[in-house]
């Protein structure tokens, strides 16, 4: 990914909100799909506090630039991410000069974000989780298996469950509390009924752009030319359903109820001011095998970016009391790249179609205040969460709102952010 002029933290830009906007300036411009109190859904792109209407601005454009701006506005963004990388540099370049002039004509283009409603931003036909954050592997492994919390594949295989595309839901949706069988430890037999242990995960959401053909393989160098862009993803977790399902075959109802996203794309483009190496494997760590290795990946393929939960209790809400931070991490503890998930993903055949979307994993680091799961954070239910307001808590519980967002700093660049990923539990 290429630094260029849209990357200038010194733009101008037309929409006064967008100046040190803390997650949308204009070196952001993230896709999405909203539709305006009038109308129906259509691409756009976030803009400080406002949405531009890529459907309107089209004419305005030029080039590769229109045309990219003519696909955007479909009610689904699926035609503009298989268009590539080329289409969408086109776009942002287009976009960011058109922003930052003084056009008569601006004024039509923006819409108030807070008049519009936001969709998926894609027809979502594939969800794969990854189980990439190697410290989230480690800590619940520990639970289960406190001399080996590890198994011997996960430091060669990109471990990996296809989820439900089905009930991927945008940020903002409730998430009902599932149904499922569980099996205390002391009962004798299993039970159906509401889940008692509901969590949450903290994860980068990954958006395919241009697919493969079934058969043919990703190779690890050409994978970057498959990532569209990047979201905020909250794989919902029934532990106390997952413990007693979840062998030999893995999640199943502990997972597929929901799936939280956060509604902008934030493109590959975006990011790349804030790419970094990987950081090298312990010592004793074997190589990752020749398919999934590159060295400009490993040189570049990680992501700078800080991500935070926080929690809101309905007692917090009716006290007017501000939501309590309770972890904070940095994709960087992943211990794949997002390429090498592609190239393993498809390295079997499997043909991966614009608008996939995948999970990166768990995002926890190796200190306290880095966990991405409530499990973690309460070790496994021996150490409930205690809030400042006298509430504790060992598992989530209804009226409880999870609240991730995500920060990219580098000096030297404009910060940016995701916008918010939140749901409130709903009741069974």
């Amino acid at each position: 990914m290429s630094i260029d002029a849209t990357h200038d933290p010194a733009l101008p830009c037309f929409v006064a909100s967008a100046a040190g906007h803390a997650d949308f300036p204009i070196q952001n411009l993230p896709l999405g799909v909203f539709a305006p109190p009038d109308g129906k859904p259509r691409g756009g792109m976030a803009i400080g506090d406002a949405i531009l209407d890529l459907s309107l601005a089209a004419p305005l454009l030029r080039g590769a630039a229109a045309e990219a701006a003519e696909l955007a506005a479909a009610p689904q963004l699926n035609a503009l991410l298989a268009a590539g990388a080329e289409a969408r540099r086109a776009l942002r370049a287009g976009v960011s000069a058109l922003l930052s002039g003084a056009d008569p004509r601006l004024p039509g283009l923006i819409r108030p974000a807070r008049d519009c409603t936001l969709h998926l931003p894609c027809a979502i036909g594939d969800y794969t989780d990854f189980y990439a954050g190697i410290h989230h592997a480690t800590n619940t492994g520990q639970m289960l298996r406190p001399e080996n919390p590890l198994l011997p594949n996960y430091k060669y295989v990109p471990v990996a469950y296809h989820g439900r595309a089905s009930s991927v839901r945008l940020s903002g949706m409730p998430v009902r509390r599932p149904h499922g069988q569980r099996k205390p430890a002391a009962a004798a037999a299993p039970e159906f009924g509401p889940s008692r242990n509901l969590d949450y995960e903290l994860e980068l959401g990954i958006w395919i752009g241009p697919g493969n053909e079934p058969g043919t393989p990703i190779p690890i160098g050409e994978a970057g030319a498959h990532i569209a862009g990047f979201c905020l993803l909250n794989d919902w977790s029934a532990r106390d359903i997952q413990a007693w399902e979840y062998q030999p075959l893995g999640p199943f109802l502990a997972k597929n109820f929901a799936t939280s996203i956060s509604p902008w794309i934030v493109t590959a483009e975006a990011m790349a001011p804030f790419r970094a190496a990987q950081p090298p494997r312990p010592a004793g760590d074997p190589a990752p095998l020749p398919y999934l290795w590159d060295d400009a990946d490993q040189a570049g393929g990680a992501l700078d970016l800080d991500l935070s939960v926080a929690l809101e209790t309905s007692a917090m809400r009716a006290a007017g009391l501000a939501a309590q931070p309770l972890s904070r991490v940095n994709a960087q503890v992943l211990y794949w790249t997002v390429a090498q998930m592609v190239a393993h993903h498809a390295s079997g055949g499997c043909d991966l179609r614009p608008g996939d979307l995948f999970g990166s994993g768990t995002l926890s680091g190796s200190e306290e205040d880095a966990r991405g799961s409530l499990l973690e954070i309460i070790r496994g239910g021996r150490v409930p969460l205690s809030l400042p307001n006298g509430e504790t808590r060992r598992f989530l519980e209804d009226g409880d709102r999870v609240i991730f967002t995500a920060r990219a700093t580098r000096s030297g660049f404009a910060p940016i952010g995701f916008g918010v990923c939140e749901a409130e539990v709903a009741p069974a």
